[in-house]
């Protein structure tokens, strides 16, 4: 097995996520270069020990890993290769890039990165800005084996690696959760939709689900989201649906050509994106009311 690595760490990406899963690194003793585009983000860690730096570069001159936890692959790609990042790593640094984006796009890093002696693992991340806080993500590795045991110890900070691949196999795993995530979300929304416009409680109906077979973590917290009616984003539609796209683009790269429920799923996503705005994904149930709304009891006098 691979020795471990636990030398000078370089985050890049302090929103939502990164701005928590860097916290858990420094309060584990890491010693943390952090970066973000806007600046004053990343200044709330100084307090807690991080040194912030005005350039991506500088981040990762001296760093033996780099976790990467930006927007989308484009972003990516733009940090990477166009402002300087590669050039600025060392050889023999591990690039962990948590960015939920295409397998294709993965792949296609880690053989740039190797080209110049980078080590590249793709990790992207599920459970939210609570499990980002708590360290309980799920985190879903693609690449060598060799290389995930050097980080291992690292992610396991942040929550729960589990090395699925080659690279790309993090994406894909990903991917996997997004879609099950996402129709789940839906079934949920259906069924409580389903059940009010009938004349049940729908807190109630969720409330008689829970411990049957339908029960999930969905139907525990976003069905509750949909009783309250909290759409306040926890969870972006606007990330759910790139996250959908994403794989609708990974299955046509490997000629599976029907997907049926991710690509409804997808449209949902897309029809609340448009008609309501980047609300939490549990918001799935606004675009389904607007959808029946020609069918709804009011409209039926």
């Amino acid at each position: 097995m691979a020795t471990s690595t636990s030398g000078t760490v370089a985050f890049l990406g302090i929103g939502l996520m990164g701005s928590r899963q860097a916290k858990r690194l420094l309060d584990a003793g890491h010693s943390l270069t952090v970066w973000n585009r806007s600046r004053e983000k990343a200044e709330a860690l100084s307090r807690f020990g991080a040194r912030v730096v005005d350039t991506a570069p500088e981040a990762v001159s001296n760093a033996d890993v780099v976790i990467l936890m930006l927007e989308n692959g484009r972003t990516v790609t733009d940090v990477l290769f166009t402002q300087g990042v590669v050039s600025a790593l060392r050889p023999g640094a591990i690039v962990v890039d948590m960015s939920s984006i295409k397998p294709a796009e993965a792949q296609d890093h880690a053989k740039h990165l190797a080209e110049r002696g980078v080590h590249h693992l793709d990790a992207p991340v599920s459970g939210g800005t609570l499990g980002a806080e708590q360290g309980t993500l799920a985190i879903m590795a693609g690449g060598e084996s060799e290389v995930f045991d050097r980080v291992e110890s690292i992610l396991k900070i942040m929550g729960r690696p589990v090395h699925v691949g080659p690279h790309g196999a993090g994406q894909l795993a990903k991917l996997a959760n997004q879609i099950i995530v996402g129709v789940t979300i839906g079934a949920v929304a259906e069924a409580l939709l389903l059940a009010q416009r009938g004349g049940a409680d729908p807190a109630k109906v969720r409330e008689a689900l829970r411990g049957g077979f339908a029960e999930s973590r969905i139907l525990e917290l976003h069905g509750q989201r949909m009783v309250e009616r909290d759409f306040a984003t926890k969870g972006r539609s606007v990330t759910h649906l790139k996250d959908l796209d994403n794989a609708l683009d990974a299955a046509e790269r490997i000629a599976l050509d029907a997907l049926p429920y991710t690509s409804l799923t997808a449209d949902l996503f897309r029809g609340l994106i448009d008609n309501a705005g980047d609300l939490d994904h549990s918001g799935l149930l606004v675009e389904l009311e607007r959808r029946n709304s020609a069918s709804s009891p009011a409209s039926r006098g």
